[in-house]
């Protein structure tokens, strides 16, 4: 029987210990508002994290339940042959990708995973490219690992983003740069790019002609407009070695404290590196959650990315009818808005409009300046949200922007 899933509950997050609800000032301000604010905590609107504000699948829940019922939550790690069917015939059903099981670590999660990698793959001499407006933590990975960071602008040709191959190439190239890694969205954050295999292939054949490593992080794939197609880049390369594949349901079923990430790395001298620097232990209730979520929620899923589909029909509806000067065009993947209301922003400083948008319209949104660069002007909005919320989240925005207060 197919169950109906209500994505427009509303769930209170208060006192869990949530970065999103809790966390924000920390996180996306640093040292917290620092002209005070208007609104009482409990009447911010967040729109910001990329989590999302809908209940975890039932089934989940279900299954966690029924591990505390063993009694016991001892030492763990994944001896159980059937979570690597499930985990298996998730990938091959959903991209005819044929994963190779024995190329699989565990991370606590792609971002970790980045940090330790990019030290494993790369020297304190060695450059790392990333393509701008970036997800911050690829720059991070290479600052935290003192190597040296380059960026490639991609290119916005009506409302569309696309790499500019002529820039790409150049700076692999540049021998004084001695680029030795390039980190990869697919899909894209924060653009919602979808790349296209002919994109991939090319992405693939430049670097790997050039011996250059390539850590493709794929953890929104799962989240797609209808019709739209994920490709994973190392299944268009099956005999490569220098393909690093991130994945995770963190991004899927709203799993992101679940601590689990899938990192398939192909080439066996770095993955014993891997191996023998990072023993993850992991939490048996994970361990259950991954089961459920790839075995028994792709139901939820697809009802979840109709309800996003929704949210981005509306957001487009109401910016056309509030803000017409802004450019937005409904992304191909993910959950995140990313939005140009530059011409809105001739009498507010934008140099930090999640700081702006804080104080003036209790609204929690990432500016720009979060995302590296060529950024300037842009919000990103995390939509995956109950549509009330996102109703009132953007009235209070169009109010500061319009109002100028």
């Amino acid at each position: 029987m197919k169950i109906n899933y209500n994505f427009d509950e509303i769930i209170d997050r208060e006192g869990t210990n949530s970065i999103s609800y809790e966390g924000w000032k920390k996180v996306l301000l640093g040292k917290g508002n620092k002209k005070g604010s208007l609104f009482k905590e409990s009447d911010y609107i967040r729109l910001w994290i990329a989590d999302m504000d809908f209940a975890t699948p039932p089934e989940i829940i279900e299954a966690i339940k029924q591990r505390l019922d063993r009694k016991i939550l001892g030492y763990s790690a994944v001896f159980d042959s059937e979570y690597y069917s499930i985990l298996r015939d998730w990938f091959l059903k959903r991209y005819q990708w044929e994963i190779n099981l024995k190329d699989l670590v565990i991370s606590p999660g792609v971002v970790p995973a980045l940090n330790r990698l990019v030290g494993l793959l790369t020297t304190e001499y060695d450059g790392v490219l990333i393509n701008t407006p970036s997800y911050e933590p690829f720059k991070t990975a290479a600052d935290i690992n003192k190597r040296r960071v380059f960026y490639s602008r991609l290119l916005h040709t009506q409302g569309r983003y696309e790499i500019d191959f002529e820039d790409f190439i150049d700076q692999l190239n540049d021998k004084d740069k001695n680029i030795r890694l390039f980190i990869l969205c697919n899909p894209h954050n924060p653009t919602g790019r979808v790349w296209t295999e002919e994109e991939l292939r090319k992405i693939g054949e430049t670097c790997l002609e050039r011996n250059i490593w390539i850590i493709s992080d794929e953890i929104h794939s799962d989240i797609l407009r209808k019709n739209e197609k994920h490709i994973p880049l190392a299944k268009l390369f099956p005999n490569s070695k220098r393909i690093i594949t991130c994945t995770a349901p963190s991004k899927t079923f709203n799993l992101a404290g679940n601590l689990m990430s899938h990192i398939f790395i192909p080439d066996k001298a770095i993955r014993d590196q891997w191996k023998a620097l990072h023993f993850d232990l992991l939490s048996p209730l994970s361990i259950e959650a991954v089961k459920a979520a790839y075995g028994k929620c792709e139901n939820w899923l697809e009802q979840v990315n109709e309800y996003i589909d929704d949210n981005f029909l509306f957001l487009d509806e109401q910016l056309k009818d509030y803000l017409p000067e802004v450019k937005f065009i409904i992304p191909e993947s993910t959950y995140l808005a990313w939005i140009n209301i530059s011409p809105y922003l001739q009498n507010i400083r934008n140099d930090d409009l999640s700081q702006h948008f804080a104080e003036k319209a209790g609204v929690i949104v990432d500016g720009g300046s979060k995302f590296v660069g060529n950024s300037e002007g842009y919000i990103r909005l995390n939509i995956a949200c109950p549509r009330s919320v996102l109703a009132e989240g953007l009235k209070r925005i169009f109010k500061v922007l319009l109002h100028n207060v």
